[in-house]
């Protein structure tokens, strides 16, 4: 591997570490209601299967491995939008815009890992 294509996938590794962290302070500050607690504790789940399966994507021991991952966390991303919008943060006004903000990286990161599969081709 180049030392260009080494720091995409770190870039890309430290993206999928930044949003969780991201999603578990969101998680922290939502309202503590019987769904909420249930749905947080999914929504963590999905959004760190995000970057720790791209990191063993990029550990694969094969071509077949990897884009069985790069699958992975596509659709780690798409569940982990799934348990945003259930969330409810209605009430609070600066927590729905970071929700919003958090379905739009989830989105761009869903997008950027069907992007890795069309090269794969």
């Amino acid at each position: 591997m180049t030392e260009i294509q080494k720091s995409k996938h770190y870039d890309l590794e430290k993206r999928t570490f930044e949003f969780a962290k991201r999603v578990r302070g969101f998680v922290k500050k939502i309202p503590r209601t019987i769904s909420n607690i249930e749905d947080g504790k999914q929504l963590i789940r999905s959004s760190g299967s995000v970057g720790a399966n791209y990191i063993e994507a990029n550990e694969s021991l094969s071509k077949k491995d990897f884009i069985m991952r790069v699958k992975i966390c596509r659709k780690e991303a798409k569940e982990t939008i799934y348990w945003l919008k259930l969330i409810d943060d209605s009430n609070i006004v600066n927590l729905s815009n970071e929700n919003k903000l958090l379905i739009l990286e989830a989105t761009e990161l869903m997008k950027i890992f069907g992007a890795i599969l069309e090269k794969c081709k």
